[in-house]
């Protein structure tokens, strides 16, 4: 396989062909309608914005005033995948929601410049949240279960999250760093727009596989949730980012993840897939198979290992 499908999500074969994508590759990609399109540019636009003003400036909003909702900008080097730092810089929403002492949850941290992107934020994150329903809706009928399986159980109130990164030119003869090493990622869904400038890769049967640098194609890859949810039948492939030799590269990542108190648990399917336990060769070696708990301190665990430093200082559990 050395290219991820392109899927219509309306089109008649679409449950089948995602059905298929989700056991081959863990990857495939979407067209954009014009509204969204749209959306996206006005977003970017206003993250350039946002990125270009003085580190000072940016620091009134930096992830340490948002306290345990961890919302806020991070400057660049400050996340951290399987311990090594990160070639980027970004900035982390959620829903916009009141005070709450459980992490992840709250208000978000809005920049004062420039002032339109808190409703561009909330209005992008609203529709990657309907096109997550409806994916979600296509794999589950692919896999024999009833199209609101997921909206009646673990989207009823999901857990949505979104970062806006900013990944600098690569420097020459840097043959050592990544803009984000090998990961998969922690929920159900992510959905990636992007500038359209290449980078990301992905880890198709032991092979990186370039995504598609299509602006107006949105990434869906499936994380590790729903790896579990479905004994390995779709997975969580890892993937990467190598940054652009010449320009920047922006990326919009929406994480589309289960409730925060949901205990995720195997589907009993109806195929007879049968697949082999991976832990040993998983890029962090855990074993999805074995995952207790709720979703709220899968996730919790996980994050606290990006950003130690302030997970310490919130009190965040790392495992």
């Amino acid at each position: 396989m050395d290219s991820l499908p392109v899927i219509d999500v309306y089109g008649r074969t679409a449950a089948a062909d995602i059905d298929r994508a989700c056991r081959v590759s863990g990857f495939f990609a979407i067209p954009l309608d014009p509204l969204l399109s749209d959306a996206r540019d006005r977003l970017i636009d206003l993250a350039r914005e946002f990125f270009s003003l003085p580190e000072a400036r940016k620091q009134r909003v930096s992830m340490e005033h948002g306290g345990p909702a961890w919302r806020g900008w991070f400057p660049l080097g400050g996340e951290l995948t399987s311990g090594v730092p990160d070639r980027k810089e970004g900035y982390y929403f959620g829903a916009e929601l009141p005070p709450d002492p459980r992490p992840m949850h709250g208000p978000n941290l809005w920049p004062a410049r420039p002032a339109e992107l808190a409703d561009a934020v909330l209005q992008w994150m609203a529709m990657m949240g309907e096109l997550a329903q409806e994916v979600l809706s296509l794999m589950a009928q692919g896999l024999g279960l009833s199209g609101d399986y997921f909206r009646r159980g673990l989207t009823a109130d999901p857990t949505p999250l979104f970062r806006i990164f900013r990944y600098p030119p690569h420097p020459d003869g840097d043959t050592a760093t990544w803009g984000v090493g090998e990961h998969t990622d922690y929920g159900l869904l992510t959905l990636l727009a992007t500038d359209g400038t290449p980078g990301l890769e992905v880890k198709v049967h032991g092979t990186w596989v370039p995504a598609p640098a299509d602006a107006d194609l949105v990434i869906c890859n499936l994380g590790d949730m729903l790896d579990r949810l479905t004994g390995g039948r779709y997975r969580s492939n890892p993937h990467r980012v190598r940054n652009h030799a010449g320009h920047d590269r922006y990326s919009l990542p929406f994480f589309f993840d289960p409730g925060w108190d949901a205990v995720v648990e195997p589907i009993d399917l109806p195929d007879a897939w049968s697949v082999p336990l991976d832990a040993a060769e998983r890029w962090d070696r855990a074993n999805l198979r074995d995952v207790g708990g709720t979703y709220g301190q899968w996730l919790s665990a996980k994050v606290a290992k990006v950003f130690p430093n302030l997970a310490d200082e919130v009190n965040l559990p790392s495992s």
